[in-house]
């Protein structure tokens, strides 16, 4: 396995500020081919450092509504925080959803109407929220930036970080990441294991 270098890096934040950017752009920049360019852009989608490429939308110029942070104190016999957070990102109110490391949820979005209250019982069913705090917002940017960002593939088998002894296999088509050849082997022996009892 080819350790990620900063050319990886240097490739990411081109594409970043524009996805669209052609290869052969990125090749004059990054001092590679276009081809050489493509295959690592490629390997980093097989990886799944690139998730998708995607369309950045001013939002506040097709959606009306009030720029608010909502921080909610979660019930504790209500669903999951990452369940929650599922139902807020598909709500159309909103753009961002955070989790914090208390399990609070940190909702960025642009409420109709004015009435976070009703906006909340809407969108989510039950006493699932303990409590709220809303901050009202002047101004919402997002820039994401890839500035002093250290690679760190984690072990499909252990979760342990893959360093330059790490393997990668093709498993049933998906590219799959390992810290060592023994996790490597028992991944392979427990999806076998899986697909037998699946059978």
């Amino acid at each position: 396995m080819r350790d990620l270098d900063e050319t990886d890096l240097e490739i990411m934040e081109l594409l970043l500020s524009n996805a669209r950017r052609p290869y052969s752009d990125i090749a004059e920049v990054v001092g590679l081919s276009a081809p050489a360019v493509s295959d690592r852009v490629e390997r980093l989608q097989e990886m799944g450092i690139i998730e998708r490429f995607t369309l950045a939308i001013d939002r506040s110029q097709l959606r009306k509504g009030i720029p608010v942070l909502v921080t909610l104190d979660l019930a504790s016999n209500g669903p999951e925080t990452s369940a929650l957070a599922e139902t807020f990102l598909a709500a159309d109110a909103v753009e961002h959803v955070f989790t914090t490391a208390e399990a609070d949820l940190v909702v960025f979005a642009r409420v109709p109407d004015n009435d976070v209250a009703s906006w909340l019982t809407d969108t989510v069913e039950g006493d699932v929220i303990d409590d709220f705090a809303v901050t009202l917002l002047s101004q919402a940017e997002w820039s994401p930036d890839l500035g002093g960002t250290e690679f760190a593939l984690s072990c499909a088998q252990c979760g342990n970080t893959v360093d330059n002894e790490g393997t990668a296999a093709r498993i049933d088509g998906d590219l799959y990441q390992f810290c060592c050849p023994s996790c490597e082997a028992r991944f392979e022996e427990k999806y076998e294991e899986l697909q037998q009892g699946a059978d």
